[in-house]
């Protein structure tokens, strides 16, 4: 079977013609990325007053790592409760269940007041033990009780087969089409004022009195303040890249009837964990989409990938008879922090008016939303108590040795400089695939495109200077230091580099 590697959130956007930037100009916030974290702090402050301008480096908002989501809106953390208190205690665990709850009534509070189609549901989320055991479950539901949060114990979840039990259901969980939504809220800053230039990719941010934006065409915005909110910390010094680890997530939308199973989030507790929901297959459709992810990596440490979206597969079909045809299959990447909580605030060493929204943590959605709303904040000079339990130059005592752990792990991928290559020459490349090859003192990225081209190219991140892979089942080039990623013939499609690689020579 074929598959699409593109993701179930295929929508009609009309605001997919490029509009680039194109000469000099002056606003009050200048918002770097496109995304959900992006667009509500836009649509935030301009609802306000504000002159806002956001930047996106593809084609259309929400083309990036937005459109890559399950769109689990959870305020149930990724990286569980029971692993928070651990290591910011049980107030910062109560207060990181209370403002991912908030963002995802801010999500429906806006979807009401702006009249919004997206398929917005309230549902419940299920919690299940996977094939690790009850023992994480059990942890987890000690937890919940010691913080006081909310939630019920259940014999089973409402699979058809291999209904695992006891479960954890947790109430007021939430989903809807991202695209659809975002959509619609890049035409409301348009309509409050706001502009957005698509295809506009920023090299460079300058903080100061005002800070500079610049883009790849050397075209310069002025603004009191900038907001980078591009998934991966770009542009705002090599802090934070201590502080996340960058990780490839896998995803899969079946067809199945629809009623085969109830709208609710479901996550087991394996490591990595996979998790599943529904997505309406469309109002004249007699199926639904079951979505299922899973299977996360580190970028650019795996080249099983075709193996992985099979093992989801297979998953799948264990639970869910009547498994239909799967027309699309894709991954998404993550930035994961030690505590599993966004770094969302003043960039370090950025000055007093640069501010960054990053550090999913495998919760986009509402890590993006309440980052909106923390930021939108801080460029108004408004308190939010919500500030220092998100900053980005808190210290992490408690996770000191998952911080370790991560950054020895991103030193030993340097090591690949004192390799050899995966092949000896470019003539052992099959056409369709690509492989890293030594050249005297340094390494090349060669791939063979279907017509048996060969295309050369420096196998050098342009981030840091790490080795790139060859990723197989996507054809792209993965950086597996800080997450960067390029095409197969070298065109970036992801940060934090913020260039194609160099071809050989």
């Amino acid at each position: 079977m074929t598959h699409s590697t593109t993701s179930v959130w295929e929508y009609p956007d009309p605001t997919r013609s490029a509009t680039p930037l194109a000469g000099n100009s002056r606003y009050d916030v200048c918002v770097v990325g496109g995304g959900i974290a992006g667009l509500t702090t836009a649509y935030l402050l301009a609802r306000e007053g504000k002159s806002v301008v956001v930047l996106e480096s593809k084609p259309a908002v929400a083309g990036a790592e937005t459109a890559a989501t399950t769109a689990h809106l959870a305020w149930v953390i990724d990286d569980r409760f029971a692993h928070v208190e651990s290591v910011r205690g049980a107030d910062a665990a109560r207060a990181a269940a209370a403002s991912h709850r908030a963002a995802v009534d801010l999500i429906g509070e806006i979807v009401r007041r702006e009249g919004i189609d997206c398929d917005y549901k309230r549902v419940d989320g299920y919690l299940f033990p996977g094939a690790d055991g009850p023992d994480t479950l059990a942890k987890e539901e000690d937890a919940l009780c010691r913080l006081g949060l909310p939630f019920e114990k259940v014999d089973r979840v409402p699979f058809p087969r291999r209904a695992p039990g006891p479960a954890l259901r947790f109430p007021d969980q939430g989903q809807f089409h991202p695209l659809k939504y975002l959509t619609e809220i890049a035409g409301r800053i348009r309509k409050l004022g706001g502009v957005i230039h698509t295809d506009t990719l920023v090299t460079k941010v300058r903080g100061g009195s005002p800070c500079e934006v610049e883009t790849k065409a050397r075209n310069v915005v002025a603004a009191g303040a900038v907001v980078v909110a591009t998934n991966a910390p770009f542009a705002v010094g090599t802090t934070l890249h201590a502080k996340v680890a960058a990780y490839l997530t896998y995803a899969l939308a079946a067809e199945v009837p629809r009623g085969t199973l109830p709208y609710a989030l479901y996550w087991d507790t394996e490591d990595p964990y996979h998790y599943v929901r529904l997505q309406p297959g469309g109002p004249d459709a007699s199926f639904d989409y079951l979505i299922v992810g899973g299977e996360d990596h580190k970028t650019g440490q795996a080249a099983d990938t075709d193996a992985r979206w099979g093992r989801l597969e297979a998953w799948a079909k264990e639970r869910v008879p009547g498994l239909g045809k799967i027309p699309y299959r894709w991954s998404g990447q993550v930035f994961e922090t030690p505590d599993g909580l966004g770094l969302i605030g003043l960039a370090p060493g950025g000055g007093d008016n640069v501010y960054v929204i990053t550090g999913d943590s495998g919760m986009g959605m509402t890590h993006g939303t309440l980052g909106a709303r923390l930021v939108a904040d801080l460029v108004q000079h408004r308190p939010n108590p919500l500030a220092g339990l998100y900053s980005p130059s808190r210290w992490m005592p408690g996770a000191a040795a998952t911080l370790f752990q991560e950054n020895l792990n991103l030193a030993a991928q340097y090591a690949d400089w004192l390799t050899g290559g995966d092949v000896k020459s470019a003539d052992q490349i099959p056409p369709g695939h690509g492989a890293v090859v030594r050249s005297g003192l340094t390494k090349l990225a060669v791939y063979k495109d279907n017509r048996g081209k060969t295309h050369t190219l420096s196998a050098v991140c342009r981030h840091m200077g790490c080795l790139v892979r060859w990723n197989p089942g996507e054809q792209t080039w993965d950086c597996p230091c800080h997450g960067s990623r390029y095409s197969a013939e070298g065109k970036l499609m992801h940060g934090p580099a913020t260039s194609d690689l160099k071809p050989a020579g």
